[in-house]
């Protein structure tokens, strides 16, 4: 179509105010300034006490200013997307795109099957073409429960995706769909939803019974060819590839009632044997890749997360109106739609939404040329997953790769492609180098979002304002940092590897773009400052040693006035991305101790593993399932401990030290109150950052010492960290 009269797809907004920001942002830019001149002036003599503690301040502080600058690459130009459906109908409803979803699973037992089957039906059910619709579950289980739960949702799909498009419900996973239905619906959809819900229920029952029973019964076993598959399975790290396309959308058996056809099902486990790496999520979704170009070859190709159901069935046309615009859409390689989650707390206990993450930072990215590829609820060209590199002269006409007709019988086409999801298939080829998602990293989304952008592309940031997917956010606290722990250690690696935005991108992405990524990059780096600001200001107090101005000092102006402005704006800035006071005040305890427990541990191993001294590479993978006690705990917003962790130790190690500090400084002046004026002057800062400190970690005092419940810190941690803390206050007064 030509230009004359063009109307865009969509349309960018920069965000009001950015003028009166960078007026703050230099203001305190100029505090930081000063607060370090206040170091550099004020260090003591040498043989002076306190000259090494002083110098570690001014390290300390000297991150602090460098890391704040790295984040206003997230601030500096905020823009916001809105896309029109009705031009993107009214000019292409007859040429829309071929569309692969992949649905990656790993674990039947902490991704229950159930879970797994309401994310496939709830995009199976897109409003879209269904014969242009195919999606993919990889189960890198390859487990029989998994097949099952997905045989028995193919059945279900045959009354569900009617249902969907003749009420036009959303959202559309059965199970969220049941959960927030009324009797507020007109009696006919009142009357159907009933029999659905019906059919759903007993399905539900059919595969629980299955999975707790751990096998399938013989008639079940005999009911489908495909269950024939594994009868040479050995265990899920030993198969061959197992394959089923359960339902053809190019068949005419796939048409159901009312003339709704069915979108292509197909279940893949690709090969695993001890011998051969397979690369985790990156191997399987490079399998993915390989096989649906041989059964549906979509131009575009959607992933999400097992437990990331589709909450918006017009998500798929919203990404749509990014890559067919006539005049930008030829260089969007990726649409990134945000992380949200349907099991948050009123006031997000563990800060699971990264809130002001996808409501400002990544608004900021998209501005500098685009956001990270965050693994999930990300649309692609199937060709930038595949290596091609951006051209002006790339064609947009999306039309023209019509689907192709299939000769094959649906038996011979599975046999065709599982040579595809062979283990030595990849051996010296260039996938996962050059082709497909990049190995070698447990945050393989990051460096492949990275390599595609530093080709020429861009991507785009689409948050709308119903949410696209929803998932299941961690539940406890070691959950969210073992999970953090394996983002900011996989993107440490990515600083340190060849795929570095320091260098690797030098030149290929806009500066402001190569600062934002490395502020995710060194999220590892922070535990080192954090944890010495956290720790040595405090314990000085114990010697009524200064290390900060005096209040009646002009130097002492700088402090407070970062200080609070700072917080003061990260208050507003989370007030303004939807959340609440108490929400924030949680998400500055978990900052702490990601910054003190995962940052830590990951730093380490980092070094370790580029050292040569830790070789091993493993993908954790986060539990979506707990059980009932916990779960009511985390609804109370309790927060819950329960098992044993190192990074529990060392948190309540450092919140111990902490309160020791305080009360010491607390019985000094009870014992002389002469003292409490000359504290006030000399320490103020010290006992404030102290004080703020104990106040934070008073969840985790209720855990060491007053909780009887089971979430409660385990008794050997709360004895292990009362000795650490109480050795180091004692040893810092008396042996120093």
């Amino acid at each position: 179509m030509g230009n004359d009269g063009y109307l865009p797809l969509f349309e960018t907004k920069r965000a009001k105010g950015r003028a009166l920001y960078r007026v703050f942002a230099g203001s305190i830019f100029v505090g930081i300034c000063l607060i370090w001149a206040f170091r550099v002036s004020h260090v003591p003599r040498e043989g002076e006490d306190g000259r090494l503690v002083w110098i570690g301040l001014l390290a300390a502080e000297l991150w602090f200013g460098f890391y704040w600058f790295l984040t206003q690459a997230h601030r500096w130009n905020l823009v916001f997307r809105h896309t029109f459906k009705d031009r993107l109908s009214r000019r292409y409803e007859n040429e829309l795109p071929g569309v692969d979803i992949f649905v990656c699973t790993a674990d039947p037992v902490i991704e229950p099957p159930m879970m797994v089957i309401n994310t496939v039906l709830s995009v199976m059910a897109y409003d879209y073409p269904p014969q242009k619709l195919s999606v993919y579950l990889s189960d890198d289980a390859g487990s029989h429960l998994t097949f099952y739960a997905l045989l028995e949702a193919s059945q279900f799909a045959k009354y569900w995706i009617p249902f969907c498009k003749k009420f036009n419900v959303e959202p559309r996973s059965p199970a969220a769909y049941f959960d927030s239905i009324s009797n507020s619906h007109d009696s006919k959809q009142a009357k159907e939803s009933a029999i659905i819900k019906k059919l759903y229920e007993d399905m539900k029952n059919q595969i629980e019974n299955v999975t707790k029973l751990g096998r399938l019964p013989e008639e079940v076993h005999l009911r489908h060819r495909g269950f024939s598959q594994w009868d040479s399975y050995s265990s899920r790290y030993d198969h061959d590839t197992i394959l089923q396309i359960l339902i053809d959308g190019k068949d005419p058996g796939a048409k159901v009632s009312e003339g709704c056809v069915l979108p292509t099902l197909v279940y893949l486990a690709r090969e695993k044997r001890p011998q051969c790496p397979h690369n985790f999520k990156a191997g399987a979704m490079n399998a993915l890749i390989r096989v649906s170009s041989e059964i549906s070859n979509g131009q575009i190709i959607l992933n999400v997360d097992c437990d990331m159901y589709s909450n918006n069935s017009l998500a798929v046309r919203d990404a749509l109106c990014f890559f067919m615009d006539e005049k930008k859409g030829h260089e969007i390689a990726y649409v990134q739609f945000p992380q949200n989650f349907d099991n948050i707390t009123k006031n997000e206990l563990y800060s699971s939404t990264l809130r002001v993450i996808s409501q400002v930072e990544f608004h900021g990215l998209d501005g500098n040329g685009g956001p990270l590829y965050v693994g999930t609820g990300c649309f692609h060209r199937r060709d930038t997953l595949c290596g091609r590199k951006f051209s002006m002269e790339i064609d947009n006409e999306f039309g023209i790769a019509k689907d192709r007709e299939r000769e094959e019988t649906t038996q011979v086409l599975e046999e065709k492609s599982k040579v595809l999801a062979n283990c030595t298939y990849e051996e010296k080829t260039e996938w996962g180098k050059e082709m497909g998602l990049k190995y070698g990293c447990p945050v393989e989304d990051v460096i492949t979002g990275l390599s595609i952008q530093c080709q020429g592309w861009k991507s785009v940031y689409f948050n709308p304002e119903r949410k696209a997917f929803l998932g299941v956010a961690a539940t406890t606290l070691a959950q969210t940092l073992v999970q953090h722990k394996r983002w900011s250690e996989g993107d440490f690696q990515i600083l340190l590897s060849k795929y570095s935005p320091a260098w690797y991108a030098n030149g290929k992405i806009s500066l402001s773009l190569q600062l934002g990524y490395c502020c995710y990059c060194l999220w590892a780096s922070n535990c080192l400052a954090v944890l010495y600001y956290s720790i040595v200001p405090s314990l000085y107090l114990l010697r009524g040693i200064s290390l900060f101005p005096e209040c009646s000092s002009l130097w002492f102006l700088p402090f407070a006035y970062v200080a609070i402005f700072k917080y003061g704006y990260s208050l507003a800035e989370f007030l303004w991305s939807g959340g609440t006071v108490l929400g924030w005040w949680n998400d500055q305890r978990i900052w702490l101790y990601k910054r003190t427990s995962s940052y830590l541990l990951a730093f380490i191993d980092t070094i370790a593993k580029s050292s040569g001294l830790n070789s091993d590479s493993t993908f954790v993978i986060t539990s979506k399932v707990s059980d009932q006690e916990v779960y009511n705990r985390y609804v109370k917003e309790i927060m819950e401990f329960g098992v044993s962790s190192p990074m529990f130790t060392i948190l309540a190690t450092v919140a111990l030290i902490n309160l020791v500090c305080l009360a010491g400084l607390m019985k000094k002046i009870v014992m002389n109150e002469s003292i409490a004026r000359t504290y006030y002057e000399t320490t103020l800062l010290q006992v404030v950052l102290c004080a703020i400190l104990v106040l934070i970690n008073w969840p985790l005092y209720q855990g060491l010492f007053f909780r009887k419940d089971n979430g409660k810190m385990p008794n050997s941690i709360a004895i292990k960290s009362s000795i650490l803390a109480l050795s180091a206050c004692t040893c810092f007064t008396f042996l120093t």
